[in-house]
C-alpha cells in the first residue's frame, strides 16, 4: 500500500540549513526518517548534470579563436582562455543590482554575482551572447532598454578571463530567473566593494571591474 505524506525537506550547504520547503512523497513499507537532507552537489557532479554540453571558443592572447572544447572539458582542466560577458544593472541614484546565486550553480554556489553573465559559445559574438543571457537571466529585451559596452577585458588587465563588460540604465529591478538566483540587493559600487571585501561570497572579478569602471 503507498500514501502520499507531506514532509518538510532541508535544504544543506554543508553543515548550514538553508531553508526548508514542504515536499510530498509517496511511499511504501519502508519507513520515513523525519527530515530529508537535500546537500549541494559536489562540482564536477553539478557540472555534469546541471549544465547542457556546449562548446566555447579557445582563444590566444589576441582573443582570436583557436579552436573549441566542451564546457566541462574546459572547466575539468582548468583552462581559463575562454570568452565570457558580464553585465551590470545600474539605476538613477548609480546603485547596482546585484543578485545571489543559488546554491545548485556549479561555480560560486551562494555568492553574488554580476546583475547577468554567461559563457559566449562557439560561433556566438559577444554581442550576443549578451543579449542572450540577460534574456535568459532577466527577462530583458535589449532592444528595448538603455545599454553600452563598457570595455573587452583580457587577464593583462588583471581579470580572470576574456570578459566583454556591458551596462544597463533601469531603475526597475529585474524579473530574474529563480534557476539562476535566489535573492538580490539595490547598492552603490562602494557598499558593494565593502561588502565583498569583508568575507561576503562572490565572484572574483566583481570588485576589480567595480574598480576600474565605477570607483
Amino acid at each position: 500500500m503507498q500514501v502520499l505524506v507531506e514532509k518538510m525537506c532541508f535544504l544543506r550547504y554543508g553543515s548550514e540549513v538553508l531553508y526548508t520547503l514542504p515536499v510530498r512523497l509517496m511511499v511504501g513499507h519502508l519507513p520515513l526518517e523525519q527530515g530529508i537532507g537535500v546537500r549541494v552537489p559536489d562540482r564536477q557532479q553539478s557540472m555534469t548534470n546541471s549544465h547542457p554540453e556546449e562548446y566555447l571558443d579557445l582563444v590566444n592572447e589576441r582573443d582570436e579563436v583557436i579552436g573549441k572544447k566542451l564546457r566541462s572539458e574546459i572547466y575539468a582542466e582548468g583552462l581559463t582562455n575562454f570568452r565570457v560577458v558580464n553585465v551590470f544593472v545600474v539605476n538613477s541614484q548609480g546603485q547596482i543590482w546585484i543578485p545571489r546565486r543559488t546554491a545548485h550553480k556549479a561555480i560560486f554556489p551562494l555568492s553574488l554575482d554580476f546583475s547577468a553573465a554567461g559563457h559566449v559559445e562557439s560561433g556566438e559574438t559577444y554581442d550576443e551572447a549578451f543579449a542572450k543571457e540577460v534574456r535568459e537571466e532577466l527577462d530583458i529585451d535589449v532592444s528595448k532598454v538603455s545599454h553600452r559596452l563598457l570595455g573587452h577585458l583580457t587577464p593583462r588587465d588583471g581579470v580572470k578571463l576574456f570578459e566583454a563588460v556591458y551596462e544597463i540604465r533601469s531603475d526597475a529591478a529585474p524579473q530574474f530567473n529563480p534557476d539562476d538566483f535566489i535573492e538580490y540587493y539595490w547598492m552603490t559600487p562602494a557598499e558593494i566593494a565593502e561588502r565583498i571585501e569583508g568575507g561576503d561570497l562572490a565572484k572574483d572579478d566583481i570588485v576589480p571591474l567595480l574598480r576600474r569602471f565605477y570607483l
